[in-house]
């Protein structure tokens, strides 16, 4: 409606306002009559906004909230990241790698809802649900009591026509982020954990960009991180340490789980109590490529599976040649050649920041050194199955 009024109003060349006189008084009539029936409407509800209407609109069609505080994720205005009431901490075995920044995870859910448990797949969250993921840069990896830095809070909310990905800055204050649809980069520097001063320049993904890593065949985005066997492990909470499936149970946030006991757990990658270095190896690669790299994502074309519950060797790449040979290859065969690293493709696209190499492609500009490691360690020790040539 505003937009077909905007005529009437700026008069500019060409439009219904000429500067004839009768032409002037026709269009000041219409507008008076246009204005008129708006009031009408608006009076009877008919127009979302104005007095009472019969209900308000989706949250889809009011927008996104332009400052992160809007949510009422946290207690104060949220430099401590403590949960507001209703709002759950939580965290997951094995993490996407983000640059070495530090991660806060949080899910909001309506009022008396709750989501319900999937052994496999990520859990059904109620439309309402709000998912945050904040991103810090410690100044010290070696004392965490000297702080860190809130670079961005990035929101999934479960709208009525699907989930929709926003990025929120913090400002330098610490007090407040806000709606940066575009995206950007901070430069960051602190004391990593070996002691030595680093630099970067710490990439916020715009809002399409969320996609990429959250896109999923039936749906356009989804969830990735809520997820049994990533939640299946023991928080410390207030009142106590407790199974996250257990707590989400109990507090009424998650309906139809079994006893942690029985449901799947993943490996913690720098872990080696969780698990041998295989499962720790097959978690690295579910947490930071299987949400392309799955039989619905956005890398199902490349026929390489590393969610862990791909059983076939070549299905998870073991003497599996790339689908298109080039710069990301680097001259190699195989995404993998057990007993030899060197000559697998998997950890030199791993190990490369090079825009035609680098991979994850998305949210990344340093080399995880530690996760390379594991890699190639877990390639080194590999030997051949019987079935790996096999398709």
């Amino acid at each position: 409606m505003r937009w077909q009024l905007q005529p009437f109003i700026a008069g500019r060349p060409g439009q219904l306002i000429t500067g004839q006189r009768a032409t002037g008084q026709r269009a000041t009539r219409l507008w008076r009559a246009v204005a008129s029936a708006m009031a009408v409407a608006c009076c009877l509800g008919v127009i979302g906004g104005c007095g009472r209407g019969p209900a308000e609109p989706p949250s889809s069609a009011v927008g996104p909230a332009a400052k992160l505080s809007a949510y009422g994720l946290f207690v104060g205005n949220g430099a401590t990241q403590q949960p507001a009431a209703g709002v759950i901490r939580y965290t997951i075995n094995t993490p996407l790698f983000s640059d070495y920044a530090t991660k806060y995870r949080f899910v909001k859910l309506p009022q008396g809802a709750s989501a319900t448990y999937d052994e496999t797949e990520v859990f059904d969250f109620p439309v309402g649900t709000v998912i945050a993921k904040t991103f810090a840069c410690p100044h010290d990896m070696t004392d965490p009591s000297k702080g860190r830095d809130l670079l961005e809070t990035r929101i999934l909310k479960h709208d009525p026509d699907g989930w929709v990905g926003l990025p929120y800055v913090w400002n330098k204050e610490q007090t407040e982020a806000t709606l940066q649809v575009a995206g950007g980069q901070v430069e960051l520097n602190w004391i990593h954990s070996d002691g030595q001063p680093r630099h970067s320049l710490y990439l916020i993904p715009n809002k399409n960009q969320c996609k990429g890593c959250h896109k999923h065949r039936e749906k356009t985005m989804l969830p990735i991180g809520p997820k049994a066997r990533q939640l299946n492990r023991d928080v410390v909470y207030e009142e106590g340490t407790e199974n996250q499936l257990a707590h989400w149970t109990r507090i009424g946030a998650l309906s139809g789980a079994p006893d942690p006991s029985k449901a799947p757990r993943l490996a913690v990658w720098d872990d080696p109590s969780t698990g041998s270095l295989d499962q720790r190896a097959r978690a690295y690669l579910e947490g930071n490529c299987a949400h392309c790299h799955n039989p619905h994502g956005p890398a199902r074309n490349t026929g390489l599976n590393l969610l862990t519950s791909a059983e076939r060797p070549y299905v998870y790449g073991i003497f599996k040649a790339p689908v298109a040979a080039g710069l990301g290859s680097g001259g190699r065969l195989y995404d993998i050649v057990p007993g030899k690293p060197d000559e697998s493709i998997m950890p030199f696209r791993m190990a490369s920041t090079h825009p035609g190499i680098v991979m994850p492609e998305l949210g990344k500009r340093l080399v995880h050194d530690e996760g390379v490691e594991l890699i190639r360690e877990w390639i080194s020790q590999m030997k051949t199955p019987e079935s790996a040539r096999t398709n």
